[in-house]
């Protein structure tokens, strides 16, 4: 259950938590990979014996079937835990770098120091995942980490407060849940640095109350990611993987396709592809995908009600139904939708989906389809299908988003080696494996003088001074 305070206790709650963890902070900073490792695979530990209540909790938030917490929510958890662990110890060793040849005598390297006192903002999605791994970064950086699980999935926030309680003391980790108010209070805080996931609208509320206290921040958010599939695309691959990367936890995925562009000369055959591929993920033996225990539901009443009147919109305006269309407002019940002829004045063109519900527009040739790219905000992810290179580089060359995935979707999130975030309006920072770790530390350059001197070019600033000050520029 939500914790209820008063809104002068809260206040008084989280400052007192705060000033704690800041006075701890130091210690923190000194512990060694070894102590740090140790408190990941408590979290590991402790997740992989309650993987069954993990499952749950999602079940009852929004019917996330057990598969996809496995595959969206533990998976790359456990993957970057493993991935941290055995690479801790060589990140937090100084760095040695190059010495040039001016300032000969020094020597130079790169320190990772812990940014101190941390808190990350969750979102409901993938309410687990995006809690835990960012946590698991601020941990190996040797961070204090206060946590705001998202209200709208109350049985995973409460699981995770019980996960914390259970593994570490206040000091070093706490978990405040409730709603905007909570998040209000914890904002208000000066934190060093704030890793926030969620929309853009709110990602500029966490920017402007970090730049009070000129704290740094982490702001991974969404928008419109765009599928391009061409001429020379493997339709019927195309047509299942991103179906998949679509219905995947109801559509409600930052890193979903948000509209298709397809080449009008393959239309009507991904559209036939396409509608075969949801039936064979979701009504194998022609039930209705409603009964399919492998699809998760809308989270809440007012995410169904504002995705039904972006589909209401659209058909009011012109667009079509070719797939799907079916919703129960008592389950928060939307089916694989596909809709075309789609136009730009539409809502469901304008913003984020986050939703069962994709726009499908077609082109005839690829600047048409860039342009419609590239009017539009900076996307989280770019998904391109081709079998053509030069179409591939071509729409690289002159596009910019968070990643790109060629020939398949979503698998960027999973990739530890790869950087993961977005760009302006979809995020700041990047996240996964060696990035977090960067992310949640200063990276602090070291300097040291072991022979030598520079006091040749010290005042007075005599002919000969300032003829050596010139030699020295001119070579640099």
């Amino acid at each position: 259950m939500t914790t209820v305070f008063s809104k002068t206790d809260l206040s008084k709650t989280i400052k007192t938590v705060f000033t704690r963890q800041r006075q701890h902070a130091r210690q923190m900073a000194l512990t060694t990979a070894q102590h740090r490792i140790e408190r990941i695979t408590r979290i590991k530990t402790w997740v992989m014996a309650h993987q069954l209540d993990i499952q749950q909790a999602m079940y009852d938030d929004f019917r996330k079937p057990s598969a996809e917490v496995m595959i969206g929510e533990l998976m790359s958890l456990y993957a970057e835990i493993k991935y941290t662990s055995q690479r801790l110890r060589q990140w937090m060793k100084p760095q040695r770098l190059p010495t040039p040849l001016s300032l000969i005598g020094t020597t130079s390297y790169l320190h990772h120091e812990p940014k101190g006192n941390v808190l990350i903002i969750a979102p409901w999605n993938y309410p687990f995942v995006l809690t835990i791994r960012p946590l698991v970064s601020a941990i190996a950086a040797g961070n204090v980490v206060m946590i705001k699980p998202s209200e709208l999935t109350p049985h995973t926030a409460a699981l995770i407060k019980r996960m914390i309680t259970d593994l570490f003391p206040p000091e070093e980790v706490a978990v405040f849940d409730g709603d905007a108010e909570v998040a209000q209070a914890l904002l208000e805080l000066p934190f060093n640095h704030i890793f926030f996931t969620g929309s853009p609208a709110i990602g500029r509320v966490v920017m402007a109350a970090a730049a009070k206290h000129l704290a740094s921040v982490t702001l991974e958010l969404g928008g419109k990611s765009p599928a391009i599939v061409d001429e020379s695309a493997n339709i019927g691959q195309a047509a299942e993987q991103l179906a998949w990367g679509k219905f995947l936890n109801n559509g409600q995925t930052c890193i979903a396709p948000d509209y298709l562009l397809v080449h009008q000369s393959i239309k009507e055959p991904f559209v036939k592809a396409f509608g075969e591929a949801v039936r064979k993920m979701y009504s194998p033996t022609n039930d209705t995908v409603e009964a399919s225990d492998s699809y998760a539901r809308i989270v809440n009443k007012r995410h169904f009600e504002r995705i039904r009147a972006l589909v209401n919109d659209a058909v009011a305006k012109g667009a079509v139904v070719t797939l799907g269309g079916k919703m129960n407002a008592d389950q928060n019940f939307i089916e694989p939708t596909l809709l075309d002829k789609v136009t730009d004045d539409m809502g469901i063109m304008q913003e984020e989906i986050f939703g069962p519900v994709l726009p499908l527009c077609t082109y005839t040739n690829l600047d048409e389809a860039l342009q419609r790219i590239n009017q539009r905000e900076k996307p989280l992810a770019l998904y391109i299908h081709s079998r053509n290179r030069n179409n591939t580089q071509y729409i690289l060359d002159r596009t910019s988003a968070g990643d790109t995935v060629i020939n398949d979707t979503l698998l960027q999130f999973g990739n530890v080696e790869l950087p993961f975030g977005g760009v302006n309006n979809s995020g700041l920072g990047k996240s996964n494996g060696y990035f977090s770790f960067q992310e949640f530390s200063n990276q602090r350059g070291v300097m040291q003088r072991n022979f030598g001197t520079m006091k040749f070019i010290y005042p007075p600033y005599t002919d000969k001074v300032k003829k050596l000050i010139n030699f020295i520029v001119k070579h640099l």
